[in-house]
């Protein structure tokens, strides 16, 4: 399962794991969005070991959005390290998603 991502836990989630962590940008109002929540859920089960998976909601962490520049939504970040290491904007399919995971598992 998808972890929700604040301002509160953001910062430590994304510099104190090992792992990759991807962050799932998104709203309540936005239909690409809700296609894309259950794919992001699909994910967090298969990589429960591999990888971190959250997700922010852009109108209640501003901050967080505006940090990372997010002007469209859905936006899916892969940190390592605590750095930005590949995004992908708009809807993506599972096996899309999956793939450029793999590249930092």
């Amino acid at each position: 399962m998808s972890i929700v991502l604040t301002k509160e836990n953001f910062d430590s989630t994304i510099v104190e794991n090992s792992q990759p962590v991807l962050v799932d940008f998104w709203a309540t109002w936005c239909g690409p969005c809700k296609m894309l929540g259950p794919v992001i859920e699909e994910i967090a089960a298969d990589y429960e070991d591999k990888a971190v998976i959250g997700k922010v909601n852009v109108d209640n962490d501003v901050e967080i959005a505006e940090k990372f520049g997010i002007m469209s939504i859905p936006a899916v970040f892969i940190f390592k390290d605590g750095e930005v290491v590949d995004k992908m904007i708009g809807f993506r399919k599972k096996e899309q998603i999956a793939a450029v995971l793999d590249k930092y598992i």
